[in-house]
């Protein structure tokens, strides 16, 4: 295929990770309230119920002290149709997305409404919480709202255990990634085991993978080779364990200024102990077996060290 007139690439990509926070004292008892079945709202200085709470008056920025419980049930005020959920979302079937001011309240809380259909979901609508079976102190402890028809459920009010003082909140993003040409160009040169650049027509620097020039704002254009070794310019040692983690700390993650080039990549250093790595170091790629090659930068796997003498420092001084 001529790799000058292909088709862009593009590819999905998901993007996640765990979100931890502390609460403190007024989320923290909105939280516990929802473990146990409650619904608590904050009242300011002006009068007004705050559902969810505010953690500081709005108007005097006081911190908000007053918390009030308030009915299960409710009014939509406005609405939207999701026809296909996504993964994550509280329910697995066509629901509505809706504001709704609980009784007693003065503003509204944003939450999923199993209505049916779209021909049920209305503004003005009556609806009351259907509590999640299992609760742990969180906003999904309110498994959705349902439409207030009949008598409510019995609840049980009994108190769960210890106050909610933390949640941990997933947060992901699915989207598909479309590459520029000049992009595309720079990964399928990684499938056939080539790094490519392209030089900026003003600086005249070399960039890898190919981007809009930072320091002149225009487009890079011409297609420079650029070898597959380089210069540590600077490094950290990465000690700190976290989910998702294909290496075992402590391991070492540098910018490595390959030569040809006029701004470093950041890779994996493996080879030498920590201790070892240093900034001037020269490096060169570790590819994978070319079986495996794709468009991806994952075809080098890491960088080691050569038997050849640490760069001077100014000559990477000015690409720190």
């Amino acid at each position: 295929m001529d790799t000058a007139s292909a088709p862009p690439l593009a590819a999905p990509l998901d993007i996640g990770f765990d979100y931890t926070r502390s609460l403190g004292p007024v989320l923290g008892r909105f939280m516990t309230g929802l473990r146990d079945r409650r619904v608590l709202g904050a009242r300011t200085a002006d009068g007004r119920v705050h559902v969810p709470p505010l953690e500081f008056d709005p108007a005097t920025h006081a911190p908000v002290t007053e918390l009030v419980p308030v009915p299960h049930t409710g009014t939509v005020t406005s609405w939207t149709w999701t026809d296909r959920p996504l993964d994550g979302q509280p329910l697995d079937r066509p629901f509505g997305w809706a504001l709704v001011r609980l009784d007693g309240a003065d503003t509204a809380l944003l939450h999923a409404v199993d209505a049916g259909t779209r021909e049920s979901m209305r503004t003005g609508m009556r609806v009351r919480i259907r509590w999640a079976a299992q609760r742990s102190g969180h906003i999904r402890d309110i498994a959705c709202f349902e439409p207030d028809q009949g008598p409510p459920p019995t609840l049980d009010d009994t108190i769960s255990g210890d106050p909610v003082t933390g949640i941990t909140t997933p947060i992901r993003l699915s989207y598909t990634h479309t590459t520029s040409a000049e992009e595309s160009r720079y990964l399928r040169a990684l499938a056939e085991g080539r790094l490519l650049g392209q030089r900026c027509p003003a600086c005249r620097k070399v960039y890898v993978p190919p981007r809009v020039c930072p320091a002149d704002g225009v487009p890079t254009e011409e297609e420079v080779p650029v070898r597959d070794r380089g210069t540590i310019t600077t490094f950290c040692v990465v000690n700190v364990p976290f989910a998702g983690q294909r290496l075992d700390p402590p391991y070492v993650v540098a910018q490595v200024l390959l030569d040809g080039a006029d701004i470093p990549i950041p890779h994996l250093i493996l080879g030498p102990a920590t201790s070892e790595v240093r900034m001037g170091m020269r490096v060169a790629a570790v590819w994978r077996e070319p079986t495996t090659w794709s468009t991806t930068p994952e075809n080098i796997a890491h960088f080691r060290p050569t038997d050849e003498p640490d760069a001077p420092y100014e000559s990477y001084q000015e690409h720190l």
